[in-house]
């Protein structure tokens, strides 16, 4: 099969392009630029375009399919080209739907937990020596691509974003998968540009709910009152299975699951993912993992790159960075690590860097949500907001909305480098929670200071 990428580079994209590749298709694509590390790893393949930029002389009638990317516009010259030329072109979730109609979908959905459940599942997975097919949002250990696509193996797990298909197709992705399996972790709001109000944005689980086919299943976090409301009201002829967080405790450090079997030490820690984790068990349940066998794989899982992942440790202090951005990732997160921490103080650090958390109407919903760290800073660049074409938000707007007295707040990235560099991290915590990277910070250099 003859397969062109329109906007290969994405982090997305590229994997999908490498799966195809690797499964012998034929591969080409165009980007107008191309970051490390996809540049280097579709390098590595031969995939990376010879001169960045759309060329329409290369969609011709001999390509099987277009797979187009959110980065792309409406106006691309090669997709007017593909339209022109009548190709089969395809949003990333229907390709990977057409790949896996015939197979057992497993699809993991939710405003937060989604990649840490998918890679749960596929950390289980793997330590079994049990070959399934995925596509997941973040690097996994012992995985060499971010997704998977066989001709052989029955199940294909997907991690189920509600964010756009593409720049010609306004559907969340996860309505596109049609899941004979489903598990839905979390609703709170996100993605503001996209879905302006709360209601239009759970509408868009109570139709991932729906698109279960018939006769297969939803396991639900019924502790989050919103997924409870939204899976019971459904009226999909599909089993219902709740789940909630599992009994466990902390004792120097180190989080002990209550098991059958009695307290077993594991990596992760923090409410949220030991919810996390009661999901992901019952997903493998599903798919032929007995609970011993789940817990023995998982008592080895160290989490999802860039989820609370450990960049430094001293006999002292720890710091951890997380991907966390949105309020309800942000303060789960930062109570997490201060209850594995009870005993040190917990600097927070939080990058406001998406278009929801810079958009001044949606700032308040970030109200207690650093209430857990002993000292709480929050930075944003006023350039990031002004490049979003976003109204400015001021200091006192975002003091306002963490509701916060002793919110520090920095706009300059030297500032807030200087203020962390300052710090005696002597029985602390740090935690860096972002999406980008605090206008340019070296995390390799801030693991020095521990």
């Amino acid at each position: 099969m003859n397969v062109h990428f329109i906007a290969i580079g994405g982090a997305a994209m590229h994997n999908l392009a490498l799966a195809l590749h690797n499964k012998g298709y034929k591969v080409t694509g165009s980007d107008d630029t191309i970051f490390d590390p996809s540049k280097s790893r579709l390098e590595a393949k031969g995939l990376l375009p010879e001169v960045f930029g759309w060329f329409p002389e290369k969609i011709t009638s001999d390509l099987d399919a277009i797979v187009l990317g959110m980065h792309a516009k409406a106006d691309n010259p090669e997709l007017l080209k593909a339209q022109d030329l009548g190709l089969k072109i395809y949003s990333y979730p229907e390709f990977l739907y057409e790949q896996s109609k015939d197979k057992t979908r497993v699809v993991i959905g939710g405003s937060h937990g989604k990649t840490t459940i998918t890679s749960m599942i596929l950390h289980v997975m793997h330590y079994h020596d049990r070959d399934v097919d995925y596509m997941v949002g973040a690097q996994l250990e012992g995985f060499d691509v971010m997704v998977k696509l066989t001709e052989d193996n029955d199940f294909i797990v997907l991690e189920g974003d509600e964010y756009l298909s593409s720049p010609i197709d306004r559907r969340p992705k996860f309505h596109l998968y049609k899941p004979n399996i489903a598990l839905l972790s979390g609703i709170a709001w996100d993605h503001i540009n996209v879905f302006p109000t709360y209601e239009n944005y759970v509408e868009q689980f109570s139709i991932f709910v729906d698109s279960i086919v018939r006769g297969g299943s939803i396991n639900y976090n019924e502790e989050d009152a919103e997924v409870k409301r939204v899976v019971e009201v459904s009226e999909n002829q599909i089993r219902k299975i709740p789940y909630q967080t599992p009994q466990y405790e902390v004792e120097n450090g180190e989080t002990l699951l209550d098991t059958s079997e009695g307290p077993m030490p594991i990596e992760v820690f923090g409410a949220h993912n030991l919810n996390n984790l009661a999901g992901a068990k019952w997903i493998c349940q599903h798919m032929g993992i007995d609970e011993d066998d789940f817990y023995e794989a998982i008592s080895t899982f160290k989490g999802a790159n860039k989820r609370l992942e450990k960049i430094a440790e001293s006999n002292t202090s720890v710091a951890y960075k997380d991907f966390a951005h949105s309020p309800s990732k942000v303060k789960a997160t930062t109570e997490a690590v201060k209850a594995q921490y009870q005993d040190k103080e917990l600097l927070a650090c939080l990058e406001l860097h998406t278009y929801s958390s810079l958009n001044a109407a949606f700032l308040k919903e970030y109200k207690g949500a650093l209430d857990a760290a002993d000292k709480a800073v929050v930075f944003y660049s006023p350039h990031a907001v002004e490049i979003k074409k976003l109204e400015e938000v001021s200091h006192q707007q975002i003091a306002d909305a963490f509701e916060r007295d002793d919110l520090i707040i920095y706009t300059n990235p030297q500032d807030f480098k200087a203020y962390l560099f300052s710090q005696n991290f002597e029985n602390k915590a740090l935690l860096l929670m972002s999406s980008g990277n605090y206008g340019g910070l070296d995390f390799d250099e801030v693991t020095k200071l521990f």
